[in-house]
């Protein structure tokens, strides 16, 4: 069975990045790429469109999640059977896509990741700073055992998601900002939807994308808050619009 692949990228300042990562993306088995400029104040879009790639641009800067937002829309307009999100900063290998896209392909997983943290020595070698590394290990750590997953890290910039994924969680109503992923994740395992992950270098350099340490303490408050509220919708006292399916 034909499988229609579309990679979509949520960019904001990607111009000195985008190249490498758009160059390192199979195209043999990509149909589509699909670029999101978040309102970035370099030439990231135009150096998209010269690049040959579809790419759409944000009047305003509206965040993280909802640069994703505005990709997986356009990503199930044009009939992606598997979604692909890359952050376009060059910190995750592109070149790995063929084997995450084969899990969901042979329904073994409906969700992969690209997992950067395989040894602290390996990570630390690419560049990955202490604290992030600790604090990274520290959160998927108390998260896997949360939730009874057993995943390398929870917060990747490098996912695949099959169709039926992405029709089902109502994604529309996470946060613009950065935890929209670890809510992604969350409504995942809520809607009972597999997840697994493959090994990907650790890639920090200068250049790319990064939030400091005060965005990483608000994105990990709204994590738990997230974590918090998902028990509430699953014991019954309150329901959130987080975890109620779009095709109710």
């Amino acid at each position: 069975m034909k499988h229609k692949i579309i990679v979509v990228l949520p960019a904001y300042n990607a111009e000195k990045t985008i190249s490498l990562t758009v160059n390192d993306i199979p195209k043999d088995i990509v149909d589509k790429i699909i670029l999101v400029d978040d309102a970035s104040e370099d030439r990231t879009f135009e150096l998209a469109k010269h690049l040959g790639i579809f790419a759409v641009k944000h009047p305003k800067n509206i965040g993280y999640g909802g640069n994703q937002k505005t990709c997986y829309s356009l990503a199930l307009k044009y009939e992606a059977d598997i979604v692909v999100m890359v952050h376009p900063d060059y910190q995750y290998d592109p070149k790995i896509i063929p084997y995450m896209i084969g899990f969901i392909k042979e329904d073994i997983c409906d969700i992969v990741l690209g997992n950067r943290i395989s040894s602290r020595t390996e990570v630390l070698r690419g560049g990955m700073p202490l604290w992030k590394y600790l604090i990274n290990r520290f959160s998927s750590v108390i998260e896997n055992i949360i939730f009874g997953q057993n995943l390398g890290e929870w917060h990747s910039g490098l996912r695949a998601y099959s169709k039926k994924v992405l029709e089902t969680i109502p994604w529309q109503n996470n946060s613009d900002d950065f935890v929209f992923d670890q809510q992604f994740l969350i409504q995942a395992i809520y809607f009972g939807f597999r997840i697994g992950d493959v090994p990907v270098k650790t890639r920090y350099f200068k250049g790319a994308s990064s939030i400091n340490f005060k965005r990483s303490f608000i994105y990990g408050i709204y994590t738990v808050y997230t974590i918090f509220i998902y028990f509430l919708h699953r014991l019954g006292f309150y329901k959130s619009k987080l975890f109620i399916s779009k095709k109710k």
